[in-house]
């Protein structure tokens, strides 16, 4: 299939490019034509993830449960590091980080693995990337029985403030399917993407306040006498998604759990629905080179 039958045919013969507007409504569009067939790319994405291991679907209940495990006796034992109710505050950064990494991971090769079916038949391509990022709220809904199960051993910790949940995970689906669509279009033309995000995905972790508060990297004297690397740390936004389900979930360290910063949300959430617009702009701008490509 030649890349001109690939572009749609409002602007097949034009003579540029679509503007970002128009490849923005298109994108609209596409999702909203194609729901079923979302729907079922998230179905099968589902019944495929269980049925590849022994286990199946019981694993996104023991996989952060695991996750918890190692970081308890690595920061609690080996390193000495006295958290009152460690698991319950590691916990609530595994879950999250948890979604998006398995999102993106899934969205950098879902345009990839369909190649055979990209050659062959013409649809919006978006739907892919964006069934594999809906999907992953399924890993995370499931991922809240273990959280729950933890909870009821550190009862004083449950608060009405667990209500903003929703909101929070809202904030980062976005987020994280505007980063899904822009791995997605370029590990078409990098499939080294895919490899060199494994280990960046690990960095961000470990630089992001999941073992550890923010108010314990702004007491370091490191953070104190280096405004300019404060400000990057906390313009992170997984250092404001951690802290906000860390706020609702855990609370202080000697205190009851507490609404997150809603400043910082909002933002976030102003700054996810652009990154999903931009993200969702490339994706379109690429789309006719990926039967080529592929």
């Amino acid at each position: 299939m030649s890349t001109t039958s690939e572009a749609p045919a409002a602007f097949r013969h034009a003579a540029s490019r679509p503007g970002p507007l128009h490849s923005l409504r298109e994108a609209v569009d596409d999702i909203t034509s194609r729901q079923r067939l979302v729907r079922y790319l998230v179905a099968a994405d589902i019944r495929r993830k269980g049925a590849d291991t022994l286990l199946g679907n019981l694993w996104w209940i023991m996989d952060p449960l695991l996750q918890m495990g190692v970081y308890v006796v690595f920061v609690s034992l080996i390193l000495s590091v006295k958290t009152p109710d460690y698991p319950l505050f590691v916990l609530s950064a595994i879950l999250p980080w948890k979604w998006f990494t398995s999102s993106v991971s899934d969205a950098a090769g879902s345009v990839i693995s369909q190649e055979k079916l990209i050659k062959q038949i013409q649809f919006p391509k978006l739907v892919l990337p964006v069934a594999a990022t809906t999907a992953g709220v399924v890993g995370f809904l499931f991922g809240l029985i273990p959280l729950a199960g933890i909870m009821l051993l550190y009862q004083h910790r449950i608060s009405a403030s667990l209500v903003f949940i929703p909101a929070i995970a809202l904030v980062q689906f976005l987020f994280t399917l505007g980063t899904a669509l822009f791995v997605s279009a370029i590990n078409v033309f990098f499939r080294d993407l895919g490899n060199v995000l494994r280990h960046l995905l690990r960095l961000w972790f470990y630089l992001s306040p999941a073992l550890y508060s923010m108010s314990t990297l702004d007491a370091s004297s490191t953070f104190q006498h280096n405004p300019v690397l404060r400000t990057l740390a906390h313009a992170n936004p997984f250092a404001i998604l951690f802290e906000s389900y860390r706020a609702v979930i855990y609370g202080k360290p000697d205190g009851s759990p507490h609404a997150p910063d809603l400043q910082s949300l909002v933002l976030l959430l102003v700054a996810s629905i652009l990154l999903v617009a931009l993200g969702a702009i490339v994706f379109k701008r690429l789309e006719p080179s990926y039967a080529k490509v592929l």
